[in-house]
């Protein structure tokens, strides 16, 4: 008997694990403008969980630990990549990241998509991706 494999709805949520927790509070939620939808406080872990809101319903979750490892290499080790942000338009951006400090990669183009993209880091040296639609 086969069984019929059930739909993919979408993406419910990305999980980060920060080295600092204050300061990737500040970045993803003041400089990347993401709402908070919960801020928890695990005692028993010595930890929090912030969960953040992007506007077509995924979330990012930022989670504190006590003593994180680095990640290895950045982007090409096994593992997620990067996490890419679909923008409107990647010049205000690019613009508006320069602004507050953060380096941003020279903007290329998706030789697949014709699409315009660029690279910059958060604060724990994370690879995000800017995608213009």
């Amino acid at each position: 008997m086969t069984v019929a494999r059930p739909d993919l709805i979408g993406t419910h949520h990305v999980a980060i694990i920060c080295a600092d927790y204050a300061r990737s509070r500040q970045f993803y939620h003041q400089v990347m403008g993401l709402p908070i939808i919960a801020e928890t406080y695990r005692e028993a872990r010595g930890s929090y969980k912030l969960d953040l809101a992007l506007p077509d319903g995924t979330q990012i979750e930022l989670f504190s630990f006590p003593t994180p490892p680095p990640r290895v290499s950045r982007p090409e080790a096994q593992g997620l990549r990067h996490l890419a942000f679909r923008v409107a338009d990647i010049d205000e951006w690019t613009a508006y990241l320069t602004g507050h400090g953060i380096t941003v990669e020279p903007i290329q183009v998706d030789e697949l998509t014709g699409k315009r993209f660029t690279f910059f880091a958060d604060p724990d040296g994370l690879p995000l991706e800017l995608y213009e639609q």
